[in-house]
């Protein structure tokens, strides 16, 4: 019940920042070639999965690009706002697919269960 409420939150959030960004009249163009851009945080697995778990979540919390978007609003950057939202609705994605923030013992260890079988 709980994975599942967290799941539809990321499907939430991946619907509000798709609004959001809509909305905004940004170039999808932008969009399309930044969707995946958190996930070469992954690359920290190179180094174990202790150093990958601590970069791949420091790609997928939504504290860093909600402080972008808030910060690009106020300083009246249409870029930073952008970014914020497609880094935002990338996060929603995942949560939603059930790619929750990694555990340092296992790429498929998440907050949200363990990914795929076995």
């Amino acid at each position: 019940m709980t994975t599942a409420l967290l799941r539809l939150e990321g499907a939430a959030l991946c619907l509000a920042a798709l609004a959001g960004y809509w909305l905004s009249g940004a170039n999808w163009w932008l969009f399309a070639i930044l969707i995946l851009a958190p996930d070469l945080s992954m690359l920290g697995y190179l180094k174990g999965p202790r150093v990958g778990a601590y970069a791949y979540n420091c790609f997928h919390v939504t504290l860093w690009p909600l402080a972008l978007l808030v910060g690009g609003y106020v300083a009246g950057s249409a870029l930073c706002v952008s970014i914020g939202l497609i880094w935002l609705a990338h996060i929603g994605i995942d949560r939603a697919l059930g790619y929750g923030l990694k555990l340092p013992t296992d790429f498929r260890d998440t907050h949200l269960g363990r990914i795929g079988r076995g």
